[in-house]
C-alpha cells in the first residue's frame, strides 16, 4: 500500500483528501496532488463534495460534447468561484478510476470565466508517465489541442446557458503556479481558518489536544 504523508491535525470533516493533502508534492518541479473527478470521453459532470470528499454526479451532460481530457481538483486550494482549483490532465493514455489521487506536473493554465465567475483551469500531465516527459509547456500539446479545449469550454453549456462561458487565454507555468499559490492562500485564509474557529466554538472541554 502506498504511504501518503498527511498532517496530524484532525479536521472537522475527515477523512477527506481535499483537506488532508497539500496542493504541492514538489513545488520546485511544479508537481501537485490532484484527485480525478472525470475521465476523457465522458459526458456527465462528477464533482467532489468539498465538505465530505465524496464524488457526486453534479449534472448530466447537456449536449453530446464529451470531456476531451481527464479532469480533477487540487487539494487545499480555493478558487474565486468557491470551489477547489480545477486541473486538466492532458494526454492520459488510459482511464483513471474517478476519485484516484495522482501526481501531476503543471505545464500551464487556461484562464476561464463561467457565468461571470472566475473558474481557471490548471493544465498538467501525469508526473510519472514517461510518454509525456517531453511535454514541458502547454504549447507542446499542439495548436489543435488548444483549439479543441477552447471550443469545449466555450460551448459545453450552449444548450442550457448559451454564451455564458469565455476562455480568456492560455498562459505558461509561471502564471499557473502564481494562481495555485493564490488559491492555497485563499484556502488557508477563507476556508481553513473558518473551520478552526468553528471547532473552538464547538468544543467545551479543557483538554490540551483541543486547545493546542
Amino acid at each position: 500500500m502506498a504511504k501518503v504523508k498527511v498532517p496530524k491535525k484532525v479536521y472537522k470533516y475527515m477523512p477527506n483528501l481535499l483537506h488532508l493533502l497539500d496542493a504541492y508534492v514538489d513545488k520546485d518541479k511544479g508537481i501537485v496532488n490532484a484527485i480525478v473527478e472525470i475521465n476523457s470521453h465522458r459526458l456527465n459532470k462528477y464533482e467532489l463534495i468539498t465538505e465530505t470528499g465524496h464524488l457526486k454526479l453534479d449534472r448530466v451532460g447537456y449536449s453530446s460534447l464529451a470531456y476531451p481530457f481527464t479532469y480533477g481538483a487540487i487539494p487545499r486550494t480555493l478558487d474565486l468561484d468557491g470551489d477547489p482549483l480545477d486541473i486538466i490532465i492532458a494526454n492520459v493514455t488510459e482511464p483513471i478510476a474517478e476519485g484516484t489521487l495522482v501526481e501531476a506536473r503543471v505545464i500551464g493554465i487556461m484562464k476561464f470565466v463561467d457565468g461571470g465567475e472566475v473558474d481557471d483551469k490548471i493544465i498538467a500531465v501525469l508526473s510519472d508517465d514517461k510518454r509525456v516527459d517531453h511535454i514541458l509547456t502547454y504549447t507542446d500539446l499542439g495548436e489543435y489541442w488548444q483549439k479543441e479545449t477552447k471550443y469545449y469550454w466555450e460551448h459545453y453549456k450552449d444548450l442550457k446557458k448559451p454564451g455564458t462561458c469565455e476562455v480568456k487565454g492560455f498562459f505558461d507555468k509561471t502564471e499557473a503556479v502564481h494562481v495555485i499559490d493564490e488559491a492555497v492562500s485563499r484556502y488557508q485564509n477563507d476556508f481553513e481558518n473558518s473551520i478552526d474557529e468553528d471547532d473552538e466554538k464547538d468544543c467545551d472541554c479543557d483538554c490540551c489536544s483541543c486547545h493546542d
